[in-house]
């Protein structure tokens, strides 16, 4: 498993009133519009963060497994050739309370990937599915509450 890293809020992870599951909640209020998770991975598996099946499946199985709704199928495709540094794969899954997008890249092995949602979701989810499709050494996170 990963190492994890970041400065993020401290969360009180709670009973869901809606489900059996634990939500995310900060302790200062638990009314927000939605949650932002940001992950900055260093020193993914090449092979895997270069194959555009790899990533198809990691978003697929990612929407699954934080519980959301995929709209459509999910945008990836291959930018930055004119500059090796920043090439790389870079994808945009809609749910139907939000997006999942990312930007991996081909030289160092480093992914950004973000996952934004009205509808609470399980960061220890997340970093199950990014280390079993990707191998990240190390992840720093951010995380989010959002409201206006």
């Amino acid at each position: 498993m990963a190492e994890y890293s970041g400065d993020h809020p401290v969360l009180d992870c709670q009973k869901s009133d809606t489900k059996k599951e634990t939500s995310m909640r900060s302790k200062n209020t638990t009314e927000y519009w939605g949650y932002h998770l940001v992950l900055d991975c260093q020193g993914c598996d090449r092979k895997k963060i270069t194959s555009r099946d790899q990533i198809y499946n990691f978003i697929k199985t990612l929407v699954k497994e934080i519980d959301m709704k995929a709209y459509k199928e999910p945008m990836i495709e291959h930018f930055a050739t004119h500059n090796p540094d920043a090439a790389g794969f870079s994808f945009v899954q809609l749910i139907e309370t939000s997006s999942i997008t990312g930007h991996l890249v081909d030289a160092n092995g480093d992914a950004y990937i973000d996952v934004f949602s009205c509808k609470d979701f399980e960061i220890e989810t997340v970093k199950k599915v990014l280390d079993k499709f990707f191998a990240p050494k190390k992840i720093k996170i951010i995380f989010l509450t959002r409201q206006a």
